[in-house]
């Protein structure tokens, strides 16, 4: 490995001992949350790692108990964190939704009656997107039959972290209600009979004070600069494998480098999250609100830890990247995994709570079960603990832990790290940046055809792209001191990654869905399903997003210029 004597420091035993401690340690409720974060503080300080504990108030949905009735028969049930509270319960007609978003958005143009004062049924884990249009549609409550024979814990809201007063107008005001695949097999055949349902959900809605535990440790030559590595501690009751592994790989990769600190160019600071779960990311939004004016002028990267170490996860195929990072996260997991990934577009999820501000990032879930492995035991589809479908259950107990998993992922972090924190130029290409966003905007000019001319968007970034092309190239042959060439990159990562990923201002969250690529002229791919009376609209948005690309791709090329001046 390219950082040996780093590594030769792991002891995944240090690390373990967490793992074991969290899985008797629920970390679901505020108090018990609370707990988790002060053990991770003493392990850090039995290792002499001085912490830091902030403690933010956080507004937290607590999911209570829920059952759905249908013909005198109540059925178990799980409200996801944010869910309308309807504890005397809600009755109403079903009304089946097909579940791909394809349907419904069909469903919607051709009958968008069809659903008004209905509970509507669809299958899969609740979606807060879907939450959002399904209540906008005017249905009542929403029934989600899972796949599996547990139900998994989830939230109904698109809000990213606490909400502030022009964000408490989209709180779901519709209960929702998750039911296992058996039930739901009845609850579906009485939907498509049209009858009815009772909903009951009870939720415990309001702020409690957080733990949020974070390490800073001083680079030798670049203190001002720091690299961040963070994941949630909270979890659904034990959740060893989401994430109780991930707080231990950070907290190993933390005592590792606190030791090696004297080896490090750039700072490192690591977070570890509260109300990931029940608070949509309320933990890591804060802590950026509280510390914005250091992660815009100082983070160079950062790196999410969810759900590492898990068994049976022995992939690592595809890895969440920006496109800035891919030549050398690859590389680099190549390195210690032996397998070539390919690179993931980062989704909005997992505390990638850094795109408005403008934040390169990299890593998310690391090691995944193969698909085959998934297929063979008859699982579907998750999105953590390593493709276990303990995801979100009761089912995340100390058996889904790994430890040779976990020490591997633990050597993967800490490489990643490493690898940015101590080279001398920071290993970003901007180049393979510039090429996604002149793809996602060369379809958006087509699709806006003649209605909204977006060509000086593509011109603009074909000449960023050529200057560009060139400052990499005089980094490479050193007639760029390292210090300027990563200062260019800094201002690059601000005008980009918004661009890539952002509709709102630097200091905004947009809400939690995913975006496509270029998000502020994603709409001309839309311009076909308005009216006449509508489209206006439709043009003075893309118009608006024009002009913010356009100043965007103005301030990159600001940054390069100055960069190849000097």
């Amino acid at each position: 490995m390219l950082h040996k004597s780093f590594h030769d420091r792991i002891d995944v035993g240090f690390a373990w001992d967490l793992v074991e401690r969290f899985s008797v340690q629920p970390r679901e409720q505020p108090a018990d949350a609370n707990r988790g974060a002060e053990i991770i503080a003493e392990r850090l300080r039995s290792a002499g790692v001085p912490v830091t504990i902030h403690e933010p108030t956080l507004f937290l949905s607590l999911p209570g108990p829920a059952s759905v009735e249908v013909a005198g028969t109540r059925f178990n049930a799980k409200p996801p964190a944010f869910s309308a509270i309807v504890s005397r319960g809600l009755t109403a007609p079903m009304e089946y939704m097909a579940p791909t978003r394809r349907e419904f958005a069909r469903h919607q143009r051709l009958d968008p009656d069809r659903y008004r004062g209905k509970i509507v049924v669809t299958e899969g884990i609740s979606l807060p997107m879907l939450t959002s249009e399904i209540e906008e549609m005017g249905a009542l409550g929403i029934i989600a039959v899972n796949p599996g024979e547990r139900i998994h814990w989830s939230t109904a809201s698109t809000i990213w972290g606490t909400p502030g007063v022009d964000d408490m107008s989209r709180l779901p005001k519709i209960p929702s209600a998750g039911v296992n695949r058996g039930d739901g097999a009845v609850i579906l055949a009485a939907a498509k009979s049209g009858a009815a349902a009772t909903i009951r959900t009870e939720l415990e809605q309001g702020w409690f004070p957080q733990k949020l535990p974070v390490v800073h440790i001083d680079g030798a030559t670049e203190p001002d600069r720091f690299v961040f590595l963070h994941g949630h501690y909270d979890s659904w009751q034990v959740g060893v494998g989401d994430n109780g592994t991930g707080n231990a790989c950070m907290l190993e990769v933390a005592r590792v480098l606190w030791q090696m600190r004297r080896n490090l160019r750039r700072s490192v600071r690591l977070a570890w999250w509260p109300a990931h779960s029940t608070g949509r990311y309320g933990g890591s939004a804060w802590y950026l609100d509280a510390h914005a004016a250091d992660f815009t002028k100082q983070c160079v990267l950062h790196m999410n830890c969810d759900s590492p170490g898990c068994r049976l996860a022995t992939e690592y195929s595809a890895m969440t990247m920006m496109p800035e990072t891919v030549a050398t996260v690859a590389a680099l997991v190549e390195r210690v995994t032996g397998q070539t990934p390919k690179a993931k577009r980062p989704n909005r999820s997992s505390d990638y709570t850094f795109y408005n501000i403008g934040i390169s990032g990299a890593l998310m879930a690391s090691s995944m079960m193969p698909a085959a492995e998934v297929q063979k035991r008859g699982w579907h589809h998750v999105g953590g603990c390593g493709g276990n479908i303990a995801w979100h259950t009761e089912d995340d107990t100390m058996e889904i832990a790994d430890k040779g998993v976990l020490a591997k992922d633990i050597a993967l972090y800490l490489e990643a790290v490493v690898t940015f924190a101590s080279a001398e130029v920071l290993p970003f290409d901007f180049r393979d940046t510039v090429k996604e966003l002149a793809a996602a905007v060369e379809g958006y000019v087509k699709a806006a055809g003649k209605r909204l001319d977006l060509t000086p968007v593509s011109r603009s970034l074909g000449e960023l792209a050529v200057k560009i092309d060139a400052f990499h190239k005089s980094v490479a042959e050193k007639k760029i001191a390292p210090r300027a060439a990563n200062e260019a990159m800094r201002e690059l990562s601000r005008a980009l990654v918004p661009l890539n990923y952002a509709r709102g201002g630097p200091y905004e969250q947009d809400p939690a869905v995913t975006l496509p690529p270029v998000p502020l002229l994603s709409i001309a791919a839309d311009l076909d399903v308005y009216d006449k009376d509508t489209i206006g609209f439709a043009l003075a948005t893309l118009l608006r997003g024009r002009n913010a690309a356009l100043d965007a791709i103005d301030r990159a090329d600001a940054a390069v210029t100055r960069a190849m001046a000097k």
